[in-house]
């Protein structure tokens, strides 16, 4: 028996191509300085924050970053794919900034309103867009009283909005005997506006008269409400501001006030009790 011919016989097994050829050598040079300005613009861009500024922030590094990266793409004649990704990624965050900047535009305040926003609002991060909400359910007006008028008379006057003191004093009695004073940028009527269920009515158990001209903007109950419903994030924004001022109220009176019996007010809501005074 012959022995077999191996020679004749070709085993030799040809290689086969990859679909994901290996990296044989690595590039001598860098990518160039127009790819990492790229990544630069980038890397600042998602340092930013959040709210209207921080977009404002974000989208126009990100035009730069894609912007940069479409010129870097269009210096390989070979990638004209990521070229057209990267310009109109360009093209889209520029678009995003400009809607942004008029957004941003478009939310102008008045003098007043823009006081009571950096005073009460913008401490708590309202952004001026919410605040724009509650700008529009009090119609934008600003109330004027002259000096010894009464906003709210003891037993008669309906509590049926919630308003702010912007400018002037406030003084608050209860049975002719002075309780305190309301100060610019206070609830005037924050006491009887959390002793109320949306679906409660009743008056004030206290009377309020103006010891100097003020100014002051109100929220009339119901559209308030109908507010509250839309955005539960403006609700709890109030019931915080709200409590915080009874809260503030409360501290400035502890020293009780005393009539001239010699009783004092018990100070817990939502009504004024008489309680014997200490001998």
């Amino acid at each position: 028996m012959e022995p077999p011919d191996f020679e004749a016989t070709n085993f030799t097994l040809e290689p086969t191509s990859s679909a994901y050829p290996l990296c044989e050598d690595w590039r001598d040079g860098s990518e160039g300085s127009v790819f990492h300005l790229a990544n630069i613009f980038f890397f600042l861009g998602f340092m930013g924050g959040s709210g209207f500024y921080g977009l404002l922030y974000l989208f126009p590094l990100l035009t730069l970053g894609f912007f940069c990266f479409s010129i870097w793409a269009w210096s390989d004649p070979c990638s004209s794919e990521p070229f057209l990704w990267s310009l109109a990624l360009s093209g889209v965050c520029l678009g995003q900034t400009l809607h942004v900047a008029y957004r941003l535009r478009s939310v102008s305040l008045d003098k007043d309103f823009q006081e009571l926003y950096n005073c009460m609002f913008k401490r708590l991060g309202v952004s001026l867009t919410h605040f724009s909400k509650i700008v529009a359910s009090s119609d934008g007006e600003v109330h004027t009283i002259e000096k010894n008028q009464c906003l709210a008379i003891e037993g008669k006057t309906a509590i049926d909005k919630l308003s702010v003191l912007l400018s002037g004093r406030i003084r608050v009695t209860v049975s002719g005997e002075f309780l305190h004073y309301i100060y610019p940028f206070q609830f005037l009527d924050s006491p009887e506006w959390d002793s109320l269920r949306p679906s409660e009515e009743g008056v004030f158990q206290v009377t309020l008269r103006a010891d100097n001209p003020c100014r002051y903007v109100a929220w009339r109950r119901k559209k308030l409400y109908l507010l509250f419903a839309k955005h539960r994030y403006i609700a709890k924004i109030f019931a915080l501001v709200v409590r915080n001022d009874i809260a503030e109220k409360l501290y400035s009176l502890s020293e009780k006030a005393l009539d001239r019996s010699g009783h004092r007010y018990d100070l817990r809501l939502p009504s004024f009790c008489h309680m014997p005074g200490p001998n």
